[in-house]
């Protein structure tokens, strides 16, 4: 009973925080907009709600850890996807980054309209015109000193180990020249499941792991550099969950 309570009000005040949030955005969207050219300001605004969403959501405890010097120093910023609560989740870090995201969310009311003037980036799946589209927006936004968000991946895992890294993340660092900043992931699969919307109670952390410079690599280095990414981000979700006691691996990598 107190489950279901606390999942309507997660759902109550997630939806009253994207509506209130829909006018405070646009207000900083149009002060700012003539000079702020990155929309760092209104990307940031935006971000602020879903912090603020996660900070009244009763079942949820997510945290995040470490930081990076310079926050308009334009990273390509890539993290493991465990649900849709991640987005809420690397959310919470200080800084501003733009989402690569499935074009979808950009149809939801308040919600799109807040990508939109965050400058987020909307991606047709499979569709190659929006992908070159979508690939030249990740160059404009670092281009103009602001991080891009990509989940490697491409979609939620069902299962607690990765998918496959796709290449277009790292392909466009070495393009770009911007290092790779990735980040480990862990307790959100407990927080909302893939093909579920229900808010479940969970402890999740985000950790920043060390950057991975692209300077001087040319696009025979991506197998390279997506192994070296992956790994590190692997590692590092691995100590989360461990730190989490959510689950333990066995030495040859295996859920044990």
């Amino acid at each position: 009973m107190i489950g279901t309570v606390l999942n309507w009000w997660a759902w109550v005040e997630t939806v009253l925080c994207v509506i209130i949030g829909t006018p405070i955005v646009a207000i900083v969207y149009a002060f700012t907009a003539p000079f702020d050219k990155g929309r760092y300001a209104a990307g940031r605004a935006f971000r602020l709600v879903a912090v603020f969403a996660t900070r009244i959501n009763g079942l949820w405890s997510f945290h995040t850890r470490g930081r990076i010097t310079d926050p308009r120093r334009p990273y390509v910023v890539i993290a493991n996807h465990e649900s849709y609560a991640d987005v809420f989740l690397i959310s919470c870090f200080p800084w501003e980054m733009k989402w690569l995201s499935k074009d979808t969310m950009f149809k939801i009311p308040c919600m799109g309209w807040m990508m939109q003037m965050a400058g987020d980036v909307k991606l047709v799946r499979g569709n190659r015109d929006s992908t070159l589209d979508a690939i030249a927006q990740c160059r404009d936004r670092l281009s103009k000193r602001v991080s891009v968000m990509i989940f490697p991946e491409g979609t939620r895992s069902r299962t607690s180990e990765m998918l496959p890294f796709k290449d277009g993340a790292f392909r466009l660092a070495i393009e770009s020249g911007a290092p790779i900043l990735p980040i480990a992931v862990a307790g959100t699969r407990n927080a909302m499941a893939k093909g579920t919307f229900k808010f479940l109670r969970s402890k999740a952390l985000a950790e920043v792991l060390e950057p991975i410079e692209t300077t001087g690599m040319t696009m025979a280095d991506i197998g390279t550099l997506k192994q070296l990414a992956r790994e590190r981000i692997d590692a590092g979700r691995r100590k989360l969950d461990a730190e989490l006691g959510l689950r333990t691996f066995a030495t040859d990598g295996a859920v044990a």
